[in-house]
């Protein structure tokens, strides 16, 4: 039994230092959430003054003395000046594309999370509870390697290395070690994150599933009946009242939905997760149409993707890859007989010190994240 511990112990150090986890689900999360809180602030506009303005019903006045409540911050309320809340709403929009984009994206990330706290600060009661989520997400990418796929910073390091600018190996002083150990903190800080992200969205989806299961309307399947018959979120009152007419489907949804919520957690490492990342991506969809909560359902739906492994974000590459080239876009049609150029293969987090390994990581049976 020690011995058993102590191999247990090594697998687990060594699956948090050795290789970064799930790098492609990572940049799936920051291009994700970077366009979608982009496209949230661009949605709200017009109406910034009312929302998030000095003018606006919930004064900084009044989100302050809010704050010695609740510990919240928000940079937009250090001033009451219209210009100042002018240049915060134009560092926001840029932070967001540059996040989106992936440029800098350590240094960027910070920004971002900082962006999005501040906005749901400033007006916590405007949004539809999807800034809740987006507030711990865009946290928790401040620690991950969310730059290292499908980002200008790949494409730079792409760059560097096929230039031939690529650090070579350095022994025996104080540089190399000290890369060495921004290497290992790195990954441990990205695994962790990538770790806690996966935590919060099976604790999230567990504990929606168990509350769900106490209600006494869920457990007669009446639920989904009375909610497409709110008023507040029926933004297609005949679709809504459409699809409450059929009692037992929505008696079957309801009680569908019980179930994926509570089994989520337990089918991670079962391919058995695959369907029920489809029925929630379904949910979720319905959810941003008949109830009108867009943002709660884009939130979620990248959430997910999160539990996607690798290989399949690697496929949909390779698969637009070949799409792109299929249409004859940037060049047309390569010539006959043309030998294609050959793509310097991208580093992994630990070349750049001199050391390399695959990034794949065994993240459950038969199957690489």
């Amino acid at each position: 039994m020690p011995q058993r511990v102590l191999d247990g112990a090594q697998v687990l150090v060594a699956l948090l230092t050795e290789r970064p986890v799930s790098l492609y689900a990572a940049a799936v999360l920051r291009i994700g959430y970077g366009l979608l809180y982009l496209v949230f602030l661009l949605r709200e506009f017009p109406h910034r003054h009312d929302m998030w303005g000095p003018d606006a019903p919930w004064t900084p006045a009044l989100a302050r003395q809010m704050f010695d409540q609740s510990g919240w911050v928000s940079v937009l309320t250090l001033s009451d000046s219209h210009v100042y809340f002018e240049v915060c709403y134009a560092v926001a929009l840029v932070t967001c594309a540059l996040f989106l984009l992936g440029w800098r994206t350590r240094a960027v990330s910070v920004l971002f999370a900082v962006v999005v706290v501040s906005f749901h600060a400033r007006a916590i009661y405007m949004a539809d509870g999807g800034d809740n989520l987006m507030v711990l997400m865009a946290v928790y990418l401040v620690f991950t390697a969310c730059g290292r796929r499908w980002s200008l910073d790949a494409r730079r390091a792409r760059l560097r290395a096929s230039a031939g600018r690529t650090a070579g190996p350095r022994r025996g002083d104080v540089r190399h070690h000290l890369g060495d150990a921004r290497v290992i903190l790195t990954t441990v800080l990205h695994n962790c994150g990538m770790f806690v992200i996966a935590a919060q969205v099976c604790f999230l989806y567990g504990c929606a599933g168990l509350y769900k299961v106490q209600g006494a309307k869920w457990g007669d399947g009446t639920a989904l009946h009375y909610v497409l018959h709110i008023d507040l979120f029926r933004p297609w009152p005949e679709l809504s009242q459409m699809i409450a007419g059929h009692h037992v489907l929505m008696a079957g949804v309801a009680y569908l939905t019980v179930l994926v919520q509570v089994a989520f957690p337990f089918t991670l490492f079962s391919r058995l997760k695959y369907p029920i990342l489809l029925l929630l991506f379904g949910m979720h969809v319905n959810i941003a149409v008949l109830m009108g909560l867009p943002l709660f359902s884009g939130a979620m739906i990248v959430a997910d993707a999160a539990f996607l492994p690798d290989r399949f974000y690697r496929a949909l590459g390779r698969l637009g890859r070949r799409t792109f080239q299929r249409t004859g876009g940037m060049g047309g049609k390569a010539l006959v007989g043309a030998t294609p150029a050959a793509v310097p293969s991208q580093p992994s987090l630990k070349s750049e010190v001199g050391v390399s390994g695959p990034i794949s990581v065994a993240y459950g049976p038969g199957e690489s994240r």
